[in-house]
């Protein structure tokens, strides 16, 4: 064996790398499905604003079409604004853990709203350095 393998090998030496790399990439999945989790609720922040004044400034433009008024359509734009901003409210005090809904979201749910732990990649790394 080269120097490089015989530094590598240590009895059990193959196995540790083996659970150490193991180790990493289940933590680099954790890390991803947290970015997609978080990815997601900004756009759910954005759907439950924009759907509610979408709707209601379609509705208003049919009911000012109808009517040959103008001013419903500014109404229900504001109407609908507040919707969305309650919306944003009730969805932000969940995430905090307030009292609306039915508790935090994610909560029991592995890398949600909770510290990684067991430390990262690096840190098995000087790990494997020390021994």
């Amino acid at each position: 064996m080269d120097n490089f393998h015989k530094s590598r090998y240590n009895g059990t030496g193959w196995q540790k790398d083996a659970d150490r790399v193991e180790v990493c990439m289940k933590q680099q999945k954790d890390n991803d499905r947290v970015v997609f989790q978080s990815l997601a609720m900004v756009m759910q922040f954005g759907l439950n604003m924009l759907v509610p004044i979408c709707i209601m400034s379609a509705l208003g433009i049919w009911i000012d079409g109808k009517l040959g008024t103008s001013w419903v359509t500014i109404v229900l734009f504001v109407v609908g604004a507040i919707a969305g901003g309650q919306n944003i409210y009730h969805m932000a005090r969940r995430i905090s853990g307030g009292t609306d809904g039915e508790g935090p979201i994610g909560e029991g749910e592995p890398g949600v709203n909770k510290v990684q732990k067991g430390g990262s990649c690096e840190n098995n790394r000087a790990a494997e350095k020390d021994e």
